[in-house]
């Protein structure tokens, strides 16, 4: 007959761990991305490196206007995918030559992504983009069922 003991680790005594939120997000937005992709398979790679613009949606009666941030951006650097109800913008901000010293950066580089989920009831064929001083508009029309309408009342 052989015994089993239980061990209990312990952890000698130093200074507490300290909280990182940030990191602490990071693990559960890669925990939830995970679980959507198990659930719904993989739409889109995820890009952990990439930044997200600053990205406006107005519903409008007939349409979803989405307005994006992307100045110094220029439009063959953007790319633009409907992947069943997700709207995904996506590209690259190119860093520029410089003749100087860098003495400060704060503007964001690199690649970007934005991603929305869509209402089912949206036009698809008839998406249009357009890309003006900076700011990437896109407007996804609804559907003819979806629009709202005003509806009379009889007598």
């Amino acid at each position: 007959m052989s015994q089993t003991h239980s061990t209990l680790e312990r952890r000698p005594k130093t200074t507490p761990e300290r909280c990182e939120p940030l990191s602490e997000l990071d693990q559960f937005n890669e925990r939830m991305h995970r679980m959507l992709e198990q659930t719904f398979g993989a739409l889109v790679p995820f890009d952990r490196d990439a930044w997200m613009p600053l990205v406006d949606i107005e519903e409008e009666d007939g349409a979803y206007v989405l307005e994006a941030d992307l100045p110094g951006v220029k439009r063959n650097d953007v790319k633009i995918e409907q992947i069943g109800n997700e709207l995904v913008i996506s590209g690259e901000f190119k860093e520029r030559a410089r003749k100087g010293v860098m003495r400060r950066q704060t503007r964001q580089m690199g690649r970007f992504a934005y991603r929305v989920m869509l209402p089912e009831q949206v036009d698809a064929e008839k998406v249009d983009a357009k890309l003006n001083e900076g700011v990437l508009t896109v407007r996804v029309p609804k559907s003819q069922h979806a629009q709202r309408r005003q509806i009379e009342i009889k007598a």
